[in-house]
C-alpha cells in the first residue's frame, strides 16, 4: 500500500484522480482493508481484551485480524457501511468513486453495469453511501438564505402523473426546506409542512442568533425578527427577486441543481428516501471547492461514529412515511 494515500492533506490538493489510479492503489480487498485499518486506527489496533495497542495479524480468508497476545479477533469493518456486507471491498470503493465524481448523480443501473453486481445490491450500496452524507452539525452564521421548495410530479407534461396525483402541487408534492450560508455550506431537510411550527425550530437549531436571514415573503419567516435574527425579504409575488439589500439566488441555485439532477438521472424518487437524495446533493455543494471528492467521501463513510442514520438525517418527526404507491416524479 502506498503511503501517500493515508495523509489527509492530499484530500484538498489540486489534482486528478482517475479510475486507473484507483485500481493501482486498491487492486484487491486486502489493499482496501489495509487502508481502512490504517485510517481508522493510525496508532495501531487497540485490543479490547488487552486494553492496549498490540500487534495484530491478518486472518487468511477472513476480513479480520487476530491479536498476537490474547488471540482475540478484531473486525475492522464493524461500525462502517461495509459491516456484514459480502460485496467485494473493491466494488465498494469503485461505487464510492463513481458517486463522488459524477456531479449530477449516478443511477443504480449505472453502478450495476460498471461493477457487475445486481441492481438490488447496487441500490443498497448507494443508499448506504448516501446515509453518510448527512447535514453537518455546525451552525450557519453571517448571512443565510432560507427557502422551501415543492418536489412534485410534472402534471403539465405527464398525463399518467396528472391522473395519479392531481394538479395541486402543495397537496401532493413533497416539501424540502433548505438553508445556505453565503460562501459556505447548505443544509436540506425533507419536512412534512412548510408552516412556521416546522420551519422556525429548524432555523433556530441550525442558524446562530444574530445572523442575517434572507428569504422570500412566505409567512413562516415573518416572526424571525422576534427571535434574534435580522430578517430581510424579497417579494416574489410582485416579480421582485433581487434588491440591493436582499436576494435568495444561492438557495434557488441549490434547488435548480437538485431538481435537474433528479429529473435527468433518477427520474423517480420514493418519498421515503428523498432525504437521502437531498443529502447527496447537499454534500456535493458543501465540497464544491475540492477537485477530488473521492478522498473526502471515503474518509466520511468509514468513520464509525457516523456509520448509522443520525436523527438529523432521518428527520423522523417531519419526513412523510414511505408508501408502496407514493413516488416523486420530476
Amino acid at each position: 500500500m502506498k503511503d501517500y494515500i493515508i495523509p489527509t492533506w492530499l484530500m484538498s490538493r489540486p489534482m486528478k484522480y482517475t479510475v486507473k489510479q484507483l485500481q493501482v492503489d486498491f487492486p484487491d480487498d486486502f489493499a482496501c482493508l489495509d487502508w481502512l485499518v490504517q485510517h481508522l486506527h493510525p496508532n495501531g489496533i487497540i485490543c479490547p481484551k488487552c486494553k492496549e495497542a498490540t500487534k495484530h495479524y491478518k486472518v487468511r480468508g477472513r476480513r479480520s485480524y487476530v491479536c498476537s497476545k490474547c488471540r482475540n479477533h478484531f473486525y475492522p469493518l464493524a461500525g462502517t457501511i461495509f459491516h456484514k456486507s459480502r460485496t467485494s471491498l473493491t466494488d465498494w470503493f469503485h461505487a464510492i468513486y463513481i458517486m463522488s465524481t459524477n456531479k449530477s448523480g449516478t443511477s443504480a443501473r449505472q453502478i450495476q453495469r460498471e461493477i457487475g453486481v445486481t441492481y438490488k445490491t447496487a441500490w443498497r450500496m448507494m443508499h448506504q453511501i448516501r446515509s453518510m452524507m448527512g447535514n453537518q452539525d455546525v451552525k450557519l452564521e453571517d448571512e443565510v438564505e432560507v427557502d422551501e421548495t415543492y418536489v412534485h410530479p410534472n402534471t403539465f407534461k405527464r398525463s399518467s402523473a396528472r391522473r395519479r396525483y392531481g394538479h395541486d402541487a402543495r397537496r401532493t408534492g413533497e416539501i424540502l426546506f433548505g438553508a445556505v450560508q453565503r460562501g459556505g455550506s447548505v443544509k436540506i431537510w425533507h419536512v412534512r409542512s412548510s408552516g412556521v411550527r416546522v420551519l422556525r425550530p429548524l432555523i433556530q437549531t441550525n442558524v446562530k442568533q444574530g445572523t442575517v436571514i434572507h428569504s422570500d415573503g412566505w409567512g413562516a419567516y415573518r416572526t424571525l425578527s422576534y427571535h434574534g435574527y435580522s430578517h430581510k425579504t424579497t417579494n416574489h409575488s410582485i416579480g421582485e427577486y433581487y434588491t440591493p439589500d436582499s436576494y435568495t439566488q444561492n438557495i434557488e441555485n441549490v434547488w435548480s441543481h437538485f431538481k435537474r439532477g433528479i429529473k435527468g438521472v433518477y427520474r423517480h424518487v420514493n418519498a421515503g428516501y428523498l432525504q437521502l437524495y437531498a443529502n447527496e446533493f447537499a454534500w456535493r455543494y458543501n465540497h464544491r471547492q475540492h477537485q477530488v471528492l473521492f478522498w473526502h467521501l471515503l474518509t466520511d463513510v468509514t468513520s464509525p461514529s457516523v456509520s448509522s442514520f443520525s436523527q438529523q438525517q432521518r428527520v423522523a418527526s417531519y419526513a412523510r412515511p414511505a408508501s408502496a404507491y407514493q413516488k416523486t416524479a420530476f
